[in-house]
């Protein structure tokens, strides 16, 4: 089983965790971990290490960061670098693609397969909804 951590600044983790309880029930072997204005970065990375300990009875890790280049995702990298656990790191993340990858584990081969499943999944959730002008065709942006 791939273990899954979702983290991000402020208490996003908490809020996307509270949303995927609402679709698929109560998670197992998942753990959020939420970057709050008070924690510095030591902090976080105990946190994050501390979740990845919590799962280390899974086969390898995929962590989910909201924000591409923020401290939650720089942190996960460099867990990932020191390569005591296979994993993977999103950043950029959103419900849809957690929901993908919660709901995908069990028949995924590793977290890699994850990842990629995942991606695809969160930007095909994106819409630009627009109200179509009079007269144009009724569509939206993707």
């Amino acid at each position: 089983m791939t273990g899954m951590i979702v983290t991000g600044h402020g208490s996003f983790a908490t809020g996307i965790t509270s949303g995927l309880r609402l679709l698929a029930g109560e998670p197992a072997y998942y753990e959020m971990v939420d970057f709050l204005p008070e924690d510095s970065v030591e902090v976080l990375a105990g946190k994050l290490k501390g979740a990845a300990d919590r799962l280390a009875d899974c086969q390898d890790i995929i962590i989910y960061a909201d924000l591409t280049g923020g401290s939650p995702f720089n942190v996960s990298i460099r867990m990932k670098m020191e390569g005591q656990m296979p994993m993977e790191v999103i950043g950029g993340a959103n419900l849809p693609m957690i929901l993908d990858g919660y709901l995908a584990r069990e028949g995924a081969k590793d977290a890699e397969t994850l990842a990629r499943s995942g991606l695809t999944a969160g930007r095909e959730a994106m819409v630009w909804f627009q109200v179509p002008e009079e007269g144009a065709d009724d569509e939206y942006e993707e």
